[in-house]
């Protein structure tokens, strides 16, 4: 393997970059632009069981340093996923996917982690028990250790393939969290989610978002995903990813530093296309830059 390479829950990936669950589609839009092999990996759609529309619009706004989505985890459900989606991928995409699981129950989590799971094109399920914008589920699940470990534990039981938990940031404690999904069984850890926020609307006078609350992202999040992961990596022994805010090779050697073994590219997909494929391409001129030789050696680095 080359020096950008890492090994994520003993999968080897070319290099750490990997396009975030609700930025990149099922892969094949993007494919259209630029060969997407040359991703480390991507997280998919998060996959619900039942299709989902969302939420009701205006679903998304723009900040200065970044944007509120409230989404609602659109998607086709597992079935058209498993179909459809996955066909499709297939014919532009060679490597292991990671699939992202979203659930409002207990059971929903293992229904669809454990019908993704027999799927050969699946190498990671991404379980995000932290979306903020939906009401009903995903928050409740990852606010508290107990809760967090059940899922993973419910989830691990059917599935043969590595579980990474997905974290919120929106919690007191979230190494609590993080360590509880470890002593469960998780196989890794994914953070940090959105930051809960909202706009108004000031000649309406009212939230500009239909749902009134979303979940922040954007460049504006950084420093708050880095403190996170490396509190985390710091307090577990399950490799990191580390994603919030990411945009440039500097930040993904700043994660891999905190301690994330890959690192999630998330709003910067929506702005510009190719920031994924720029920043990897750019990454050995930057390493060259800081005498980085191989980029699994800086891992934790700073811890």
């Amino acid at each position: 393997m080359g020096r950008l390479s890492v090994n994520l829950c003993g999968i080897e990936m070319d290099n750490p970059i990997i396009p975030a669950s609700g930025t990149y589609g099922f892969g094949y839009e993007f494919a259209e632009y630029y060969d997407i092999n040359i991703l480390g990996t991507f997280s998919f759609k998060g996959t619900t069981l039942e299709p989902r529309f969302g939420n009701p619009t205006p679903r998304i706004a723009e900040t200065p340093s970044g944007m509120l989505n409230a989404v609602g985890l659109q998607n086709p459900g597992v079935e058209k996923v498993i179909s459809e989606e996955l066909p499709k991928l297939k014919e532009c995409f060679n490597k292991p996917v990671m699939a992202n699981v979203s659930g409002f129950s207990l059971e929903e989590y293992v229904s669809v982690c454990e019908k993704l799971d027999k799927e050969p094109q699946v190498g990671w399920l991404e379980v995000n028990i932290s979306c903020p914008n939906v009401h009903g589920g995903g928050m409740s699940f990852g606010t508290s250790p107990e809760a967090a470990a059940e899922v993973t534990r419910a989830v691990k039981k059917v599935t043969t393939k590595p579980v990474i938990i997905k974290l919120s940031p929106n919690v007191t404690d979230i190494v609590a969290i993080a360590k509880a999904c470890e002593e469960a069984g998780a196989d890794g850890i994914s953070l940090i989610n959105t930051l809960l926020g909202m706009k108004i609307d000031i000649r309406g006078r009212k939230p500009l978002l239909a749902n009134t609350t979303g979940g922040m992202s954007g460049p504006a999040v950084f420093p708050i995903a880095v403190r996170m992961v490396y509190q985390v990596a710091k307090a577990v022994k399950i490799p990191v990813i580390g994603l919030g805010g990411v945009s440039t090779p500097e930040d993904v050697i700043e994660m891999m530093l905190a301690g994330a073994t890959a690192v999630q590219v998330g709003a910067a997909n929506l702005v510009d296309p190719y920031a994924c494929k720029d920043i990897i391409e750019k990454l050995p001129e930057v390493m060259d830059k800081y005498n980085i030789e191989n980029l699994k050696d800086i891992i934790g680095g700073a811890l």
